[in-house]
């Protein structure tokens, strides 16, 4: 099975239920889905806090089989209105606080949003399966990080599915702490929850806070490009639309109770990352206010409990499932970095007082 093969031709129509689908893995999801399955009917639901921005998903808000809900998942009593007037059969979880950095300024957000916003949703949709005399084609797809295994050392196996839990950031324990929530649903309602554990996601519609878009945007503005440390931190790099293809066979076709990690295969040091963003960029920007790019690397104060390595062992998901990633980091890159050129509209805006405060207070 290739990322763009259909992994159920003769499937019936879903109505999915996609929480943080303003979002950025969530809204490249909601455009797979609605391309890939146009007679489905989609639902999103997403707050639209600081990373969530509805104007992402104005192409789709005409749409007959697409609706648009601002809400939040911590409030229980929409979250039932949705599930039972919809009649929800599917609900694809991404909304969550992501960023690492942001859970050591403030770390109530993501205990808030990733446990008690997956805990909200876990009981809503076990009461509305319930309600429906637990049909067998319900799912509740939760999508989680990488990051709660912890780190690596340079020469340790990659994470697996039994890869123990030794999560290092208020983000990444709040994750697995919605983790736990989605398994042990599993195991005591039987509510078929499937967890999947990602690595570092790039692509378009990124909000500008994570490393891969701020250094593109910076490059364009001429600004210093921030590197934690020395720069050797790895990350398996995972291109967001191999991720959403990946999601959609999980969903179709595996197991309830199951855990599948989805990596790229991609290993690079974050300084390696920056080099190559640098010759793309100058490369494919004929108008840079700083060439060659490389000028504008700055070293930066490391952030505290900082993961030397992340890496991801994708064995199960491509020997049971059939899926594997399409994209290089070399290929994905480059259609990144063109992306970001081609759409200033949509990442100017989001350089708001908001945004460039919280920058000067984690890199300055």
């Amino acid at each position: 099975m290739t990322a763009n093969s259909n992994p159920n031709e003769n499937r019936q129509p879903h109505r999915i239920l996609i929480t943080g689908g303003a979002g950025f893995i969530g809204s490249n999801f909601v455009y797979h889905w609605y391309t890939k399955y146009p007679d489905d009917r989609i639902i999103v639901l997403d707050a639209l806090t600081y990373a969530g921005n509805r104007q992402t998903l104005g192409n789709l808000e005409t749409k007959e089989n697409f609706r648009f809900v601002k809400g939040d998942i911590c409030d229980r009593s929409l979250v039932d209105t949705l599930l039972k007037e919809e009649s929800i059969d599917t609900v694809a979880h991404f909304a969550a606080e992501s960023h690492v950095d942001r859970s050591i300024l403030g770390p109530a957000a993501f205990v808030q949003t990733n446990v008690v916003g997956t805990f909200t949703l876990l009981e809503a949709f076990r009461h509305h399966w319930q309600d429906n005399e637990r049909p067998e084609n319900y799912r509740f797809l939760h999508v989680s990080t990488d990051e709660v295994y912890g780190s690596l050392g340079p020469d340790d196996p990659a994470f697996s599915e039994t890869t123990p839990y030794t999560p290092n950031s208020p983000y990444s324990a709040s994750k697995a702490g919605s983790d736990h929530l989605a398994r042990a649903y599993f195991h005591t309602y039987k509510v078929p929850t499937i967890i999947t554990n990602c690595s570092n996601n790039y692509g378009p519609y990124h909000f500008p806070e994570k490393l891969i878009p701020l250094m593109c945007i910076n490059m364009l503005l001429g600004k210093p490009l921030p590197v934690y440390g020395d720069g050797q931190n790895i990350r398996d790099w995972l291109y967001v639309r191999d991720h959403c293809s990946a999601l959609d066979v999980v969903i179709h076709a595996g197991q309830p109770g199951e855990t599948y990690n989805i990596g790229g295969n991609n290993e690079v040091k974050n300084i390696d990352l920056v080099r190559m963003l640098c010759q793309l960029m100058d490369e494919l920007a004929p108008e840079l206010p700083v060439r060659p790019c490389e000028k504008l690397i700055t070293f930066v104060k490391d952030r505290p409990g900082h993961d030397r390595r992340y890496a991801i062992d994708a064995t199960k998901i491509k020997t049971e499932l059939g899926w594997s990633p399409s994209v290089t980091v070399e290929q994905g890159l480059r259609q990144t970095v063109e992306w970001y050129l081609a759409n200033p509209d949509w990442w100017k805006p989001l350089l708001s007082e908001e945004y460039l405060a919280y920058y000067q207070k984690v890199y300055a």
